[in-house]
């Protein structure tokens, strides 16, 4: 699934603007507001030096002289007033997506019926790890995701693109899927039917699917195949076998495999492969707003 992402890479678009207008927010406070002090205590001097000739002259100048000059001098131009105004803003705003919680927004079907077309949603930047922004390389490493998480990930075919799914398999898991029933290391998940899922004009079967602890739900059509349409020859792409009824995967050290809960309209990990650890941008918790539908703000598992 693809978020809909600004010009490619909002993230680094937001870092070069907090680093230029911190720049021009230190040079002024540091370099360029002393060299205006420093400009207009010298024509304060000259100016207290004229009135008092002229005073002594008998001449008497006007008053609120003084203060025009010193706040004329003093005036940040208009260039450095905006930038140093826009800084702490916009670096509050890169510090927060970056480190503590992203917004994103839902654009297809493939997470129903947990996420619908038009929800945005916050991801916790910091539940897995502390990482750079920009690089998204981990510093601090803190929890591992879990079976049954819904994670946002750079797309590994291209990492400009952020998708959403939900983490079925970890590290060393042997997932299968046959005749559209996950199995984990073995065994089998646990599953009960809901009434149909009404998707705007047809109808697909709901379920509620139990991940090793993780009751959530899933829609199944009943119209399309178990069997896995064209995969990619994707890295560690040895590890798993395909056939009518499914596929099986050993999920490799260091990554993660990934499925959509609209399972039979998800392009997910059965087709591109595993989801390497550096890939990841933070877990999904809530629904923080649908303009079509605010009864849809809250959490979601």
């Amino acid at each position: 699934m693809k978020f809909a992402f600004l010009l490619g890479n909002f993230a680094l678009i937001l870092f070069v603007l907090t680093v230029g207008t911190g720049i021009v927010w230190c040079l002024d406070k540091f370099v360029f507001s002393r060299q205006r002090r420093a400009a207009a205590d010298q024509a304060l001097a000259d100016f207290d030096a004229r009135v008092a000739k002229l005073t002594a002259d008998g001449v008497k100048m006007e008053q609120g002289k003084r203060a025009e000059i010193e706040a004329n001098l003093l005036r940040q131009p208009t260039w450095i007033e905006y930038s140093g105004s826009f800084f702490p803003v916009i670096a509050m705003v890169f510090f927060l997506r970056s480190f503590l919680f992203e917004p994103f927004k839902i654009p297809s079907g493939s997470m129903m019926p947990t996420l619908l077309i038009g929800d945005l949603i916050l991801v916790n930047k910091f539940t897995y790890g502390i990482r750079l922004p920009v690089i998204n390389k981990k510093v601090i490493d803190l929890n591992q995701p879990q079976r049954g998480d819904v994670m946002v990930f750079k797309y590994p075919l291209d990492p400009t693109v952020d998708y959403i799914k939900r983490v079925v398999g970890i590290p060393g898991d042997k997932v299968e899927y046959k005749n559209k029933r996950l199995s984990i290391n073995g065994k089998p998940l646990q599953y009960e039917q809901l009434p149909d899922f009404l998707d705007e004009i047809s109808y697909s079967k709901q379920f509620t699917e139990n991940l090793t602890g993780v009751s959530h739900r899933i829609l199944n059509d009943e119209t399309r195949p178990a069997f896995v349409n064209d995969p990619l020859n994707f890295p560690y792409r040895q590890n798993c076998s395909y056939d009518s009824e499914g596929f099986t995967c050993v999920v490799p050290e260091g990554h993660y495999f990934m499925m959509g809960d609209n399972r039979d309209n998800s392009a997910d990990g059965r087709i591109w492969g595993f989801v390497p650890d550096q890939n990841i941008v933070g877990k999904a918790f809530f629904v923080w707003m649908n303009f079509g539908d605010v009864k849809r703000i809250g959490s979601f598992h």
